[in-house]
């Protein structure tokens, strides 16, 4: 599900691999947690995360999450909130290589590195779940505005839209655009330049300039997680999803 890569400079490369369109289901986050858990423990100075080239994540993986009941959404919603705490209070940088597209829960895990290098070209990027009837929460809406600032966020996040490189740059949701095939190089110097500073001072200035995004997630138990559970089992909500999974079966 994962592909670990180690780079000169103390750098761990995360690529995502769960084909066809690296979704997100509880193994894959669970298995992402543990490489970043594991990077930390073994000194690694920074990470990249990164996909395939063409999708850097489709997000939650709706079908797997559809065949699950009530304890089993509020399990893989806690695991997913759980992963974004270990990326907004991870001791060390990391970087997005966004290798294409990157909807709903691909962009949030981008939303929490600290720089984004996405593919120029067609690829989209967005949180656009209330396209597909679910809420975006506070704790994700914080990732969002600290990026884009409040009111552009908030017209994203309200439409549910979904955008192209070229405009992503341009509003601030990605910090620098390059061709597919040099996403990760371009993630990797960017880290690498990082990485070269003053790294005491770097990484507390680093850690006060996040110092908003760990506090969201200080506590888990905080975070509305049962609320969250509810509003993906509201009806319009489930009407929305089946929707969404008859025109998925259509196009096979």
């Amino acid at each position: 599900m994962l592909n670990i890569t180690n780079h000169d400079g103390g750098i761990r490369e995360i690529q995502l691999a769960r084909p066809p369109v690296n979704a997100l289901n509880l193994d894959l986050l669970r298995a992402l947690h543990a490489a970043i858990d594991d990077s930390v423990l073994d000194g690694i100075r920074g990470i990249v995360l990164s996909g395939a080239q063409g999708l850097f994540s489709a997000g939650v993986d709706i079908p797997a999450l559809l065949s699950r009941d009530r304890a089993g959404v509020l399990e893989y919603w806690r695991e997913f909130f759980s992963l974004c705490g270990t990326l907004a209070r991870a001791p060390i940088p990391l970087v997005a290589a966004i290798t294409g597209h990157s909807p709903a829960g691909g962009a949030v895990l981008a939303l929490f590195c600290d720089y984004r290098v996405m593919a120029e070209g067609p690829y989209r990027i967005g949180l656009n779940e209330v396209q597909v009837g679910l809420i975006v929460p506070e704790a994700i809406q914080l990732a969002l505005r600290r990026v884009v600032g409040t009111y552009r966020a908030e017209r994203l996040l309200v439409s549910g839209a979904m955008i192209e490189a070229a405009e992503a740059r341009a509003c601030g949701f990605v910090d620098e655009l390059t061709g597919v095939e040099q996403v990760t190089t371009r993630a990797l110097h960017w880290l690498g330049e990082l990485l070269a500073l003053p790294p005491h001072a770097m990484l507390a200035t680093r850690t006060l300039a996040r110092a908003d995004l760990a506090a969201a997630y200080a506590d888990l138990d905080a975070l509305p997680l049962e609320d969250f559970t509810d509003a993906f089992f509201h009806p319009q909500t489930q009407a929305v999803l089946q929707q969404l999974m008859a025109r998925l079966k259509e196009k096979k």
